[in-house]
């Protein structure tokens, strides 16, 4: 049984190595859990202890394969919660990322294979995020963010980088949504915003926005 905060600063690992590629930093990881970086040398310490995570100075903290399982099983059933909220209680998807960080910690591995199941075995989340199976396998999906498109291609939107309350309800006064298609029919050179075709409307956007939504070609 591990705490709350070892998983979540396990999750937030995970997520670092993804974007960095290699070891996390403590100031990159004190960053991320908005704390100050002697809290994060202490939490590394006590992670590294029960083998969850592998300290090499000068070169960041990674996780074990002990630290990775358990941080994929947090994500799995935080995205299942999100799924669950979403699909079965009406939630809208900018409301549920603080309640799933929540039930995230409940620890019965029958809960989780059970909503699993009732769930119809979902494969992402309402953000577009992909949710790791029982046995911790995520399903692969070629993706680009829109802001990498040229002009005239198409796409459909699957996905969101920023999954923030303010940046989804933007989306939603906007009506952009997963599985809507996205054209290109613009790109100003001045600062990269973009004019876009969706549900046969055109909608300038910033490349703020353009830079944080997943497109399959």
């Amino acid at each position: 049984m591990f705490s709350f905060s070892e998983e979540n600063y396990l999750k937030a690992v995970f997520h670092l190595e993804r974007r960095y590629k290699g070891g996390v930093s403590t100031n990159a990881l004190a960053e991320e859990m908005e704390t100050k970086a002697s809290s994060v040398t202490d939490m590394i310490r006590k992670l590294s202890d029960k083998q969850l995570v592998i300290y090499k100075k000068y070169q960041g903290v990674k996780l074990s394969e002990k630290g990775r399982a358990t941080a994929i099983e947090v994500i799995r059933k935080h995205r299942l919660w999100e799924f669950f909220l979403v699909e079965k209680l009406n939630f809208n998807w900018d409301e549920v990322h603080d309640v799933a960080e929540q039930l995230e910690h409940i620890k019965s591995e029958k809960l989780t294979r059970e909503l699993d199941k009732f769930l119809g075995f979902p494969k992402r989340d309402p953000h577009g995020d992909p949710i790791p199976d029982a046995e911790g396998n995520f399903s692969v999906s070629n993706k680009l963010l829109l802001s990498e498109l040229d002009k005239g291609q198409t796409g459909i939107c699957v996905g969101v980088k920023d999954t923030s309350a303010d940046f989804l309800r933007y989306l939603d006064k906007n009506k952009i949504a997963l599985g809507k298609t996205v054209e290109v029919k613009d790109i100003e050179d001045f600062d990269n915003s973009m004019l876009i075709i969706i549900d046969g409307e055109e909608l300038r956007i910033s490349q703020a926005i353009s830079g944080n939504l997943f497109i399959k070609m």
